[in-house]
């Protein structure tokens, strides 16, 4: 089987190196394989001309003519995805690429259509910002109460889905809104997310974080508006 790893970037000349490296290090174990897509977001601090110089055998990087946001990126990461699951990596160092097989265990136990990396199982908390863990708090009960399920992180970054999955979902955020938006249809088309913990080391304003606190109120509106969407808007016609 086949993972495909999507990362997004946008000025992120510090570490997108460090993070390459450690993803290309992984050991998904007997049977699988990877390969890597990135994103370059236009970048403006030099992190585009790393990548332009970069020799990726095993994967592609893609350039966006100007900066069309972090959902845009994902998006057309999606459509270059040939692996069976596609596992959503931060260029940050926020999450851990060496925790890729515990996503992998479940897929070995019963194939779920998503897998979650959640930073909040078992009660923990590792947040830089008050605000942030409450929103978090808000939008993951939210979500559990307007879709009928039972998340504990509904915003975290650490996504694994299903290629077959992504690819029949009609996805439309440009920005941040899409992770609420992936989320949304996913339960909206039948299908069950799960999660396991993985570890968090966030970042302040100043190291570099992007997330604002009207990100917050956009996914607000996303998580009511997919709610009401008829399902010509929720899967598309043609995969």
């Amino acid at each position: 089987m086949k993972l495909s790893v999507i990362i997004c970037v946008y000025n992120e000349r510090e570490t997108i190196l460090t993070v390459l490296e450690r993803v290309q290090s992984v050991d998904l174990g007997p049977g699988w394989e990877k390969e890597i897509i990135i994103v370059d977001n236009f970048s403006t601090d030099g992190t585009r001309e790393l990548l332009q110089e970069l020799s990726l055998p095993n994967g592609q990087v893609v350039f966006h003519p100007r900066n069309l946001g972090k959902g845009t990126s994902v998006r057309t990461a999606i459509a270059h995805c040939r692996g069976d699951y596609a596992i959503i990596q931060d260029a940050d160092l926020e999450y851990a690429p060496e925790e890729y097989p515990l996503f992998l265990e479940r897929v070995a136990v019963d194939r779920p259509a998503a897998i979650y990396g959640s930073r909040t199982m078992g009660g923990r908390a590792v947040y830089k910002y008050v605000a942030n863990y409450l929103g978090v708090r808000f939008l993951t009960e939210l979500t559990n109460l307007l879709y009928r399920a039972r998340l504990t992180d509904v915003a975290t970054a650490a996504k694994m889905i299903r290629t077959d999955v992504l690819k029949s979902l009609h996805l439309t955020g440009t920005g941040f809104d899409l992770d609420f938006e992936l989320t949304d249809k996913i339960l909206r088309a039948g299908h069950e997310i799960v999660e396991v913990p993985v570890s968090y080391h966030p970042r302040t304003i100043a190291e570099g974080k992007k997330i604002r606190p009207w990100d917050g109120l956009w996914a607000l509106k996303v998580i009511l508006r997919d709610r009401l969407l008829p399902v010509s808007q929720i899967i598309r016609e043609e995969i």
